[in-house]
């Protein structure tokens, strides 16, 4: 089997921006769920040599966690993922708003905000005008 960290190191971002559209990123006065204007979709940062600081020392968990599922790729979920202190935060393209409501997605919202309750922490998900904050044991939304 393979080791965490080579299954963590092996992974890339590939044709993933999401991290370039879905967060708000107010050194570029980039506002969320919008294209930065940097950015050319499914290729990448034309300022990538001199991107700001908060974007050259982004990655999302999915990029960190070795233990989490390919499913969480951003590009195929559809979601960002990255943690801020005791909050863990999902944004999820407002393109596709229901996806974090089906399998495997919302067991696995269920499981990180049990985590994360056990460490005093939270998990908020925001898609376009909602926030809604993950609570344990709460059934999926309709």
């Amino acid at each position: 089997m393979e080791k965490l960290e080579e299954k963590a190191a092996a992974r890339s971002c590939g044709t993933c921006t999401l991290c370039c559209r879905l967060p708000e990123i107010a050194a570029l006065d980039k506002p969320a769920d919008t294209w930065c204007r940097h950015c050319t979709e499914g290729e990448g940062c034309a300022i990538y040599a001199a991107r700001p600081k908060l974007c050259r020392d982004f990655l999302c968990r999915w990029m960190t966690d070795p233990d989490l599922s390919d499913d969480w790729q951003p590009f195929r979920s559809k979601m960002l993922v990255y943690d801020q202190g005791p909050q863990l935060t999902v944004l999820v393209d407002p393109d596709h708003p229901d996806v974090w409501k089906h399998k495997p997605y919302f067991s696995d919202l269920q499981a990180w905000a049990e985590a994360a309750e056990a460490r005093g922490g939270y998990l908020i998900l925001f898609c376009g005008d909602s926030v809604v904050k993950i609570e344990p044991g709460v059934t999926a939304p309709a």
